[in-house]
Formats: structure tokens, C-alpha cells, sequence
């Protein structure tokens, strides 16, 4: 029986597909993360498919790809280490208290002067 973790992705031959057919490679990615999301409990799938939802108006409302890539490594960060944020929720578990922001980092601006051209 197939697991959530038995998937052998080809990166080259994906890449492949979506530099020549990407309705096809959108479909075929559409479907696999159904695929997979069938092997989490009933229980989360919903979630889940928020989530993707959410990953997915990302991509489309992104000006390119480089641009949503950015905005879903913000959000995964965020997930993570932001507020209420998975280590939040870890602290809170272990009896420890979570960290509090970091700082925003303090830089001297240097005021350039124009040369004089005459």
C-alpha cells in the first residue's frame, strides 16, 4: 500500500512539462496534491485544502513567480516563527514561555552628498 511518502517526483521531467505544456503540468500538480492529501486523516483535510487554496491565490494573484515564491516563504516563516507561530506553540507545550520579537536592527544612514558638476 502506497503512504504519503512513497511519491518518486522526477524535478527534471516536471520541469520539462512545464516549460512545454503548463496546463498540463497545472492539471497533473492539481491532482497529485489530491492524491497526497488523501492519505491525511479525514479529520484535517479541510485544512489542508485552505491551506493549498491559500498557496494557490497566492501564485495566480503574483506578478511572476519569483514574487509568490517570496510571499509563500513569508507565510511558511511566519507559520513557523511569527506570532502564535508553530515555536509559540512548542514553548507553550514544553512549559517554557515564547520568545519575545526580535529587535529590528538599527543601521547609521550615510547622507551621500551629490558632487558638485558644473
Amino acid at each position: 500500500m502506497k503512504s504519503a511518502y512513497d511519491w518518486d517526483i522526477d524535478f527534471d521531467a516536471w520541469s520539462a512539462l512545464a516549460a512545454d505544456d503548463p496546463l498540463r503540468f497545472e492539471q497533473q500538480r492539481s491532482d497529485l496534491i489530491k492524491e497526497v492529501m488523501a492519505f491525511v486523516p479525514a479529520q484535517r483535510q479541510h485544512r489542508l485544502e485552505c491551506l493549498q487554496w491559500r498557496i494557490d491565490k497566492i501564485r495566480e494573484t503574483s506578478p511572476n513567480p519569483l514574487a509568490g515564491c517570496i510571499k509563500l516563504s513569508k507565510l511558511m516563516y511566519d507559520a513557523v516563527l511569527g506570532a502564535d507561530g508553530l515555536q509559540d506553540r512548542l514553548l507553550t507545550l514544553t512549559g517554557g514561555r515564547p520568545l519575545p520579537p526580535a529587535p529590528l536592527s538599527k543601521a547609521t544612514v550615510l547622507n551621500f552628498r551629490r558632487p558638485i558638476v558644473d
